[in-house]
């Protein structure tokens, strides 16, 4: 996924916030997601979500205002109601930034763990990198 730094999104020090880094995460694996397993409304509209279980970021260099950047996704073959992707933040090809993303598969009704239905577990491990 392609970005660009906004104003917005840089601290006193001329540095992004943090917290952008989560927000691009994000979007990077609701795009990924969707590419595998098609429209994200289709899989709520079917009864299953995602939510974040967990989320580890290590910074490795800033962000600066109007750095172009690309956020990788790879996905790690799914447990039985788990899924954990892992993420590079990009400028020029240069690592500012990675984290690892754990999320659930939860029906959404309740909101419980569920296990993963078998065609969304299939195309998620097509797509997932050997680990």
């Amino acid at each position: 996924m392609a970005l660009r730094v906004r104003f917005s999104e840089c601290d006193m020090q001329g540095r992004v916030f943090n917290s952008h880094y989560l927000t691009w995460v994000d979007m990077a694996h609701t795009d990924a997601l969707s590419a595998v397993v098609g429209d994200y409304q289709a899989l709520v509209a079917g009864g299953i979500d995602v939510v974040v279980a967990a989320a580890e970021l290590q910074f490795r260099r800033p962000a600066h205002y109007d750095d172009r950047l690309t956020v990788e996704a790879t996905f790690r073959p799914p447990g039985n109601t788990s899924l954990q992707t892992e993420f590079s933040i990009l400028r020029d090809g240069e690592l500012l930034a990675d984290c690892l993303m754990t999320h659930v598969c939860v029906e959404t009704e309740t909101y419980g763990k569920q296990p993963w239905p078998p065609w969304v577990r299939d195309r998620i491990s097509s797509a997932a990198a050997p680990h």
